[in-house]
């Protein structure tokens, strides 16, 4: 009963697909509909009317590197696809929100998108200007042109239409509605910056900034400055500071695995992927904690312990990558970076640690990550956590949901995850789209 029930709605789905392929379904929709539907691409002059568009292909929100790969692989495979981004340009968290000494943290091989490599000439680990341009390329060879300045502020499955309804506000904060048969989730896992909960830290008497608005330590130069949180951003955030005549101070308020970048003459990522074709991830965390410990020795000593699970079995389960130290940790043994543990209160300029030593700073830099926000906008609770806007269904289950939803960017794997998900998802959507497009020729 259950399989046959499958069928049936997978049958009803399909009908649904063919339906909105229907020039005649589509005549008797629009005259039926309290709003003036248009095709996509046409403009509405009225300003007391809802712009409304019902677009024949997939909806993308979110045009970083996720959701060019995705709308390049529907168009490699003649899909049309609209990409809807809220800021003014691609990639905005990379053009707007990163710090300038910011480049790829893994080696070009491992972050670059489907159908596309590199430049040759390109170092191995791209800059951010360089990866910028790599992701401007990307998106003129394969006519890729996102409707830009356009929030979705709200997306819910129409039951009665079959079809996805978009409410975004446009660049002149006009309403528009766009409906459509897929809808591609590609907002990421970095849409909105996490900030913690301090006491005082409202109250701070210096600035305090998110590494999102962190540009340069230029700003700092001579100043006593406390970046709280212990990643990759936090530690090139100290590294940079220091590179400025800065003084840095880390919060380190868990245990972190600091691994070197490179070793044995190549990148740790890169020996990681090929040693987890031959070994149990088990050995091969083991393996790397053991080479880490004669290049880099034993990091507890400066105060930055290590947890008990293994680097690539923390990733895989938790999804907290260890920092790749570019730097950074010879600047904390040559005590240029101070360590220091939570931050219990805020009283003006003082900090108040938990072990109850208190310091004055000039500013604080706040490396506390960000957040999906998923829920904020998405009608929907069977794809995605309502708890941290994430999909449910772990790695590398958690592309495809019901109704014609699709994740792009939730993978915690970077952008190879991006890459696999969205290669899965144009082969997905081909199959449906091949089949309305064979029903449509039938029917003429």
């Amino acid at each position: 009963m259950l399989f046959l029930g499958m069928q049936t709605m997978d049958t009803w789905a399909e009908i649904e697909g063919k339906r909105m392929h229907d020039p005649l379904f589509l005549k008797q929709y629009q005259q039926k509909s309290e709003d003036s539907y248009m095709p996509a691409s046409a403009t509405t002059t009225s300003s007391s009317s809802k712009q409304c568009v019902m677009f024949p292909g997939p909806v993308i929100v979110g045009a970083g590197p996720s959701g060019l790969a995705v709308a390049a692989c529907l168009k490699e495979k003649g899909i049309p696809s609209l990409v809807i981004e809220r800021s003014d340009c691609i990639a905005s968290l990379w053009q707007h929100k990163t710090y300038d000494r910011l480049s790829l943290h893994l080696p070009k091989k491992f972050c670059e998108l489907p159908l596309m490599p590199f430049p040759f000439d390109f170092p191995p680990y791209p800059s951010k200007k360089q990866f910028v341009m790599y992701l401007e390329a990307y998106a003129k060879k394969f006519g890729i042109n996102p409707s830009f300045n356009r929030t979705v502020i709200s997306a819910e499955h129409d039951k009665t239409l079959g079809r996805w309804r978009l409410q975004v506000i446009g660049p002149n904060k006009e309403e528009e509605e766009h409906t459509c048969r897929w809808l591609i989730v590609a907002t990421g896992e970095n849409a909105e910056t996490v900030t913690p909960e301090i006491e005082g830290l409202t109250g701070f008497s210096g600035p305090v900034v998110h590494t999102s608005m962190y540009k340069s330590g230029q700003h700092f130069e001579g100043k006593k400055v406390l970046v709280v949180g212990c990643g990759n951003s936090g530690m090139e955030v100290c590294l940079d500071l220091c590179n400025h005549n800065g003084q840095p101070h880390i919060v380190v308020r868990d245990t972190v695995h600091v691994l070197p970048r490179e070793m044995l003459g190549q990148s740790t990522f890169g020996l990681s992927v090929w040693l987890l074709k031959w070994f149990p991830i088990e050995w091969v965390d083991r393996f790397l904690l053991l080479i880490s410990w004669f290049m880099l020795g034993n990091t507890a000593r400066f105060g930055l312990k290590r947890p008990n699970t293994g680097p690539l079995e923390l990733k895989s389960e938790t999804g907290k990558t260890p920092v790749l130290d570019v730097g950074t940790l010879s600047k904390i043994k040559s005590g240029d970076i101070k360590v220091k543990p939570a931050v219990k209160k805020i009283m003006g300029d003082r900090v108040e640690f938990i072990d109850g030593q208190t310091e004055e700073f000039d500013a604080v830099v706040l490396a506390t990550g960000y957040k999906s926000n998923v829920p904020l906008w998405l009608k929907e609770t069977e794809m995605f956590s309502e708890k941290d806007g994430l999909p449910r269904k772990p790695f590398p289950n958690g592309w495809k949901g019901g109704k014609g939803l699709y994740a792009v960017g939730f993978t915690r794997r970077g952008l190879m995850g991006a890459s696999l998900d969205a290669t899965r998802i144009a082969q997905d959507i081909e199959i449906c789209w091949r089949r309305a497009g064979t029903y449509q020729h039938i029917i003429n």
